[in-house]
Formats: structure tokens, C-alpha cells, sequence
């Protein structure tokens, strides 16, 4: 009889430690991926990055032919020096005519004055005035063929700022932190726009996507410390997570996760954030158990 009494003692304790050790939720860890694309056509001259690299944001990291480029925009400039040699040679005639006018009406002043006094005549009032009025139509023409030579120039410069945001785009620029996960490109090379080079993603965070039953939600909340583990050699290793997101709607157990006879079972996706120590990987399954 003690016999079977301590049999039922030690199993009794055996299966509360077994309950208190089981997780309450089980995923796989995963990471945003960024797939950094060339946003220029040409050769590429040089690509510095290595799968398993970690890069800072803003990084120079390749630089694609800007030949072509450079060629236009030295072809554009010429083009606009000319123009302005136009504009120039319009300009200087105006400001002979500005000259004349101011002349001119001193002229038609000093004229009328002597009409006042009746030391000049009617015509020769009526003829500086047409001068004046001459002139100024002359003045005028000069600026209206002026207007569609700034206009060109305007249209060049548009050229130019164009070539100019190529040019930038044609160097590759690290857009974020983090690691490359795979490369899709050589030196040498042709590119073209839209054409992946390499992928990365920020692995210092890591989120681990699990699921929890109906029954389960009332005891998670968003910002909620909770516990995680992963296999490790010596058993398990812990870590420390944040729940950053609790799904609105529910979703079938994905098959992956749970046996067989509770993949009908309805489940809300959670995300944990958990800081990476370097041994967290994409993919990596692991254990959460609530505190």
C-alpha cells in the first residue's frame, strides 16, 4: 500500500512539473526583408557587400557607369551656354534702345519746353514724340523674342536637374541597418532598373510569429513581457520577449505548429520582439511561455 501510494506522490509531482514546463505558444522567428533594387541602367562599376555583412544605413556600397550620363549633361550645357549667347546678343540690343530712349526723352522734354515758350514748333513735337513712341515698340519687341530664349534655357535647366537625379540614383546607397541575406548581383555586370541586387534585413530585433487559442487571449496584451526559448545545446537557451501585436480577426493553426487533431482549431497570430544576441536566426522555431 505505501508502495502504491508513493508511486501516485511521484507521479503526481511529475506531472505538475511537466504542466508548469510546457509552453503556451510555439513559432518561428522572422525579420522585415528589404530587397534593394538598382534604380539606373548600366554597367555596375563596383558592388562592395558579402553575404552575412552587416552594413550601416546610408552606406556607399556600388556605383553604376554614369558615361552616358555625364555626356548628356555636357552636351545639355553647351547647348544652354549657346542659348545664353542669343539671350546675350538680345539683351545688348535692348540695351541700346535704352539707351537711345533716355536720350530721347530728354530730348522731348527739352522740346516741349521750347513749345511752351514757343521757340519750337508743333512738328517738331509730334517728331520726337514718335521717336519716343517708336522706341519703346522697339524695346518692346526685343524683350517678347527674349521671353521664348529664357524659356528654353528653363527647359534645359529641367534636362539637367533630371541627369542630375540619375546621376544620384546611379550610386547605391544602403538604405538601412543591418545584415545581407543574399546577393543578386556581380561587378561588371548589366543592370537595369527595377533589377534586384541584393537583399537585407535588420536582424539586431528579431519577431517570433506564435499563435494562441481563444481561451488564451484574456491573459497576453500588447507591450506584455513574456518569456522565450530555443534549443540549445545544453538544453534550452532563454530570452527575453515583447508582444508587439495581437491579431484583430482569427485564423486556422497553421499545420507547422500543432499536431494534427488541433489544426482545426481556430488561433490569433501574435508578434514578440526579442533582442538578438547573434544566435537568433530567420526561420529558427521557438517557445514562448507567459509570465
Amino acid at each position: 500500500m505505501k508502495k502504491i501510494i508513493l508511486y501516485i506522490t511521484v507521479l503526481a509531482i511529475f506531472s505538475c512539473n511537466k504542466d508548469k514546463n510546457e509552453a503556451d505558444a510555439f513559432g518561428n522567428f522572422e525579420a522585415t526583408e528589404i530587397t534593394i533594387s538598382s534604380e539606373a541602367n548600366g554597367k555596375i562599376e563596383f558592388l562592395k557587400l558579402e553575404e552575412g555583412d552587416l552594413l550601416q544605413e546610408n552606406a556607399l556600397v556600388g556605383q553604376i557607369d554614369t558615361t552616358q550620363l555625364y555626356l548628356n549633361k555636357q552636351q545639355l550645357l553647351a547647348s544652354k551656354n549657346t542659348i545664353y549667347s542669343k539671350s546675350t546678343n538680345v539683351l545688348s540690343q535692348r540695351n541700346v534702345l535704352n539707351e537711345q530712349l533716355k536720350t530721347t526723352l530728354i530730348e522731348q522734354k527739352r522740346i516741349q519746353n521750347m513749345f511752351a515758350e514757343s521757340a519750337a514748333t508743333k512738328r517738331q513735337v509730334d517728331e520726337v514724340n514718335g521717336k519716343v513712341s517708336v522706341l519703346k515698340q522697339q524695346m518692346q519687341s526685343v524683350e517678347t523674342q527674349n521671353a521664348p530664349i529664357i524659356n528654353e534655357v528653363k527647359s534645359i535647366d529641367v534636362q539637367i536637374e533630371k541627369i542630375n537625379d540619375q546621376l544620384k540614383k546611379s550610386k547605391i546607397f544602403n538604405p538601412i541597418s543591418g545584415t545581407v541575406l543574399a546577393k543578386y548581383a556581380e561587378p561588371n555586370e548589366i543592370t537595369a532598373f527595377g533589377k534586384p541586387l541584393y537583399k537585407m534585413a535588420n536582424l539586431n530585433e528579431m519577431t517570433l510569429r506564435v499563435y494562441f487559442s481563444e481561451t488564451q487571449l484574456a491573459s497576453i496584451k500588447v507591450g506584455q513581457d513574456v518569456n522565450v526559448t530555443i534549443d540549445d545545446k545544453d538544453g534550452t537557451k532563454p530570452y527575453k520577449g515583447k508582444i508587439s501585436w495581437i491579431s484583430s480577426s482569427a485564423e486556422f493553426t497553421p499545420k507547422i505548429i500543432q499536431t494534427k487533431e488541433e489544426r482545426v482549431n481556430l488561433v490569433y497570430a501574435v508578434k514578440i520582439i526579442v533582442k538578438n544576441d547573434g544566435a537568433l536566426k530567420i526561420g529558427m522555431p521557438a517557445e514562448v511561455s507567459i509570465n
